[in-house]
């Protein structure tokens, strides 16, 4: 699909705009990446995966939480969100990954880290645990996406570059807004959520990024990849929302089947698990950290 700027992108990211923009900034491989680092220096990393929309943001009452029981979070906006680039390539798997690995490079973490993915971040996250399984303590997947039995309608659109670019300039707006709409169950956070990830949406090049991922991140018939992750050993906890609506909660027997974790736990909450509870979903992964981080260390 070839780059394009929605009108109603009026923001750009560069070295100035930055300047009064939160969090710190990193250049990779691919592009200047925004992330931030903080909790007990002596603590754990646990490296955080996104969504499909989100910025570093949705993570910040979970990783309060993290922080509480002695754990540092190292959190960032994927390529196309937040404040990092709108990078001019394909948004797929491999990208993502190669953003987290080196980010995690660029700042000395040596240590294995707690790796959580939410969403597609699950499958960026269970990508990233089969490519650098040595780098991993505990593995955390949250309601996510891939296991949709059939292709999803939106496949054969999205297989065609100039369909995708059409619906994406035309109506790529709306259908964001409308994906945004069944995350969160609580019309509250629903609202709060909804104007955090469109505020980031008014920089250039942000819906080419979204639409780019949809293209390149399948969403369905992805039940190969969680029997990889699930093979490679690595302690594994499985969080859903009872009331999930994107990623419905009757793929969770499949997936743990496939993922095999030590630990399962339904939380009630819609798709967004670790921003709708922070707290609960903070005490299961401290408490599935420490216990593992004790067998790694023995």
């Amino acid at each position: 699909m070839k780059y394009f700027v929605s009108t109603s992108e009026d923001r750009r990211l560069d070295p100035a705009s930055r300047q009064n923009l939160r969090g710190s900034f990193v250049e990779l491989s691919d592009g200047v990446t925004h992330y931030e680092l903080a909790g007990p220096g002596d603590g754990d990393v646990v490296l955080l995966a996104g969504s499909l929309t989100v910025p570093l943001f949705y993570w910040d009452a979970l990783a309060a939480e993290l922080q509480a029981r002695g754990l540092r979070t190292l959190a960032c906006s994927a390529y196309g969100r937040g404040y990092s680039d709108r990078v001019r390539t394909t948004y797929d798997e491999t990208l993502f990954v190669r953003q987290l690995f080196e980010l995690k490079d660029k700042l000395g973490i040596r240590q294995p880290v707690h790796l959580v993915g939410t969403s597609i971040g699950g499958l960026v996250a269970m990508q990233y645990a089969a490519r650098h399984r040595e780098s991993l303590m505990t593995l955390t997947i949250a309601g996510p996406a891939g296991l949709i039995p059939k292709k999803v309608p939106t496949d054969r659109l999205f297989a065609s570059d100039l369909l995708t670019g059409f619906v994406a300039r035309r109506f790529g707006r709306r259908l964001l807004e409308s994906h945004l709409g069944h995350n969160v169950r609580d019309p509250q956070r629903q609202a709060e959520l909804t104007a955090m990830v469109l505020d980031a949406y008014r920089y250039e090049g942000s819906l080419y990024a979204f639409f780019e991922t949809l293209q390149h991140v399948p969403l369905s018939g992805r039940a190969e990849l969680f029997r990889r992750a699930g093979d490679l050993s690595i302690p594994t906890l499985l969080l859903w929302g009872a009331d999930d609506n994107v990623t419905p909660i009757e793929a969770l027997d499949t997936a743990r089947s496939l993922l095999k974790p030590q630990e399962c736990h339904v939380i009630d909450c819609g798709h967004m698990a670790p921003y709708e509870r922070p707290r609960e979903v903070a005490e299961h992964i401290a408490s599935f950290a420490a216990t593992h981080t004790e067998r790694h260390s023995s």
